[in-house]
This record gives structure tokens, C-alpha cells and sequence, in this order.
């Protein structure tokens, strides 16, 4: 399980760096979305500071999980974005949901690997 886990944090890491540091950098070129996607990210697009929040966020988080510091912090920080991707690739741009569907798998799993750091929040106090 550790070495499953260690590829699974590493490839989740890169992922998020990857596609965090794209949006600055546009080396990976983007599909245009169907109408539907499109009027849902502009709506988000409307706020000058969400997508640079966003892929900021983004890149932290996985730096965090390829320098191995903070991993469930990470996750937690994360989980809300890939529930997101999951839902606009499986409602509104189907043509992305296998590589959403990839990254709820590696969220989960990760989730279920650390599952011991996330024990005390579930204690009743």
C-alpha cells in the first residue's frame, strides 16, 4: 500500500502542478468547451481573481504532495476542487470526465491511505 500510495501522490502532485502552472503558461492546448461549460466559466471568469486563485492554490497543492509535506492537508484543500471537475466534466463537458474520474480515484485513494490523520476530526470532543 505505501508504494501505491507514493505513486498516487506523486502522480496527483504532478497533475495538479501541471495544470496549475498551465493556465499561467499555456503549453498544453485546451479544447474549447460546449456552450454549456462555457457559460458556467464565465460566470466564474466574471470574478478577475478566481481562476489565478484557483491554479495558485492548485500549484501549492501539489507541491505540497510531491514534497510530501502536509498530504492530508492537501487533500482536504483540494477535495472541494476535484468534486468540481468531477461535476462540470460529467454534467457539462463530458469529453474531460475520464481524466476527472482519474483524479476523484487518486483523491479517494489517498484519502483512504491517510485515513489515519483524519481519525481525530471525526472524535466526538
Amino acid at each position: 500500500m505505501k508504494k501505491a500510495a507514493l505513486a498516487a501522490r506523486i502522480i496527483f502532485g504532478l497533475l495538479w502542478v501541471i495544470f496549475g502552472l498551465n493556465f499561467f503558461f499555456h503549453f498544453l492546448p485546451q479544447p474549447p468547451p460546449p456552450e454549456a461549460g462555457l457559460k458556467f466559466l464565465s460566470g466564474l471568469m466574471a470574478a478577475p481573481y478566481f481562476f489565478p486563485l484557483l491554479k495558485v492554490t492548485e500549484i501549492v497543492v501539489g507541491l505540497m504532495l510531491l514534497a510530501n509535506i502536509a498530504v492530508p492537508l492537501a487533500l482536504v484543500v483540494i477535495s472541494p476542487v476535484v468534486i468540481q471537475i468531477l461535476l462540470y466534466h460529467t454534467i457539462l463537458d463530458p469529453s474531460g470526465a475520464a481524466l476527472a474520474i482519474v483524479m476523484t480515484a487518486l483523491n479517494l485513494f489517498l484519502g483512504i491511505a491517510y485515513l489515519n490523520s483524519f481519525k481525530p476530526l471525526f472524535k466526538k470532543v
